[in-house]
């Protein structure tokens, strides 16, 4: 099944979750839509799983906007410059992160994971990422 119309265009898809796996920032990442399934020119939709006890290395999607939608379980953030904003999110809650925002979720659970569906503006997900070690240690 071709992921464009004849003209080049891209056309109506229905698909499958893609391979688990891990991403830049330490998390594991179930990919659906994007530009390498699709041929998304603009939005990427993943689901993301924060294991108990867990939490990203910090990070930033240069120039691109991030919403996610909490499934199960719940997870911290530790946000702006410096991560010295803090929210939680809980199942069933919307966040928005937007462009350039330095962050760090995690899940403070012992034992239920995180999971989260995301959609970012930027159809290649890992592309934007911008790993921020030097604020790794903030929050041990």
């Amino acid at each position: 099944m071709t992921n464009q119309t004849t003209t080049g265009a891209p056309t109506c898809r229905v698909v499958r979750a893609g391979e688990t796996f891990t991403g830049k920032q330490a998390l594991s990442y179930t990919p659906a839509i994007s530009a390498e399934s699709v041929g998304a020119r603009g939005i990427h939709l993943q689901l993301v799983t924060i294991p108990p006890g867990a939490k990203a290395k910090a990070h930033k999607h240069a120039a691109h906007e991030t919403a996610l939608y909490v499934l199960s379980g719940s997870s911290g953030m530790w946000y702006g410059e410096g991560l010295t904003e803090h929210l939680e999110a809980n199942a069933g809650d919307f966040l928005y992160i937007p462009a350039d925002m330095p962050h760090q979720p995690y899940n403070a659970s012992s034992s239920e994971p995180c999971v989260a569906l995301i959609a970012r503006t930027d159809p290649n997900e890992q592309e934007s990422v911008v790993l921020l070690p030097e604020l790794d240690r903030v929050h041990g």
